[in-house]
């Protein structure tokens, strides 16, 4: 907070000395520096909101409106105006106060790389600076704390994911083991059903025949077995004959006596 009133101070010092060229945005400035001084910040930033809207590239009104804002703890919109000014801050006298601030704010939002940067460009200006030393050692503590944190997130989440690969691959072996499971039951049932269909058949076919009635034959059967019949009456009428002419002979001999 002590960085803020100091470069407060210095800013009204540069307007002073700049007041042939910053003449319409002055009185308005002026009255901002007075309310930031009592701890009106909200009537100050209304202060340099006006004279900015007489002059935007106002280094003043610009630099002061992000302090102000700052002490209102809108970190965000602070570092909007001081981005605003890094063409032209830089250059200027007031180069290692505007660093400072630049870090401050992007240290408020944990943006800490960007404060690492900044507090470092202060440093190289203004190396006695112990209060941007604390503040750059402490924002590079905390940049390296937060890429730490965000490796093991990386490395959580690639387990997590490498988790999830086995546990699909688990999922799907299983299903395939069930699927194969499925099938060669559904294949033994198919058989088991084929089997009791042929057995359904075969009692049907025995059903519809009728009780006593002969299987059919085939015609080449049936001849043969019409040939041995009628060679079985051929024989056996020649077997009759034969005994009927013996029996003849007999009784032409008797009548011969």
């Amino acid at each position: 907070m002590k960085k803020i009133y100091c470069i407060l101070t210095f800013l009204l010092l540069v307007m002073s000395a700049s007041e042939m060229s910053a003449q319409v945005d002055r009185k308005d400035v002026r009255r901002g520096n007075r309310d930031f001084k009592k701890e009106n910040f909200r009537e100050a930033e209304i202060d340099y909101r006006k004279a900015l809207v007489k002059d935007s590239l106002s280094l003043a009104a610009n630099y002061n409106l992000a302090n102000t804002l700052y002490r209102q703890g809108d970190y965000a919109q602070a570092q909007q105006f001081l981005d605003k000014m890094k063409e032209v801050a830089p250059e200027s006298s007031s180069a290692a106060d505007y660093y400072f601030n630049l870090g401050d704010a992007a240290l408020q939002q944990k943006d800490y790389q960007k404060a690492v940067e900044a507090f470092r460009q202060s440093l190289v200006i203004r190396p006695e600076d112990l209060q941007a030393k604390e503040n750059f050692i402490y924002a590079k503590k905390m940049l390296q704390n937060q890429q730490n944190q965000q490796n093991q997130n990386n490395d959580q989440n690639q387990d997590n994911q490498d988790q999830d690969q086995d546990q699909d691959n688990q999922n799907q072996d299983q299903n395939q083991d069930n699927q194969n499971q499925n099938d060669d039951q559904n294949k033994d049932q198919n058989d088991d059903q084929n089997k009791n269909d042929q057995n359904q058949d075969q009692n049907q076919d025995k059903k519809e025949q009728p009780q006593g009635q002969q299987p059919k034959i085939s015609p080449q059967a049936a001849q043969q077995m019409l040939q041995a019949i009628q060679a079985k009456e051929k024989e056996t009428q020649d077997k009759v004959n034969k005994q009927k002419a013996e029996a003849l002979k007999s009784r032409q001999k008797e009548k011969n006596w």
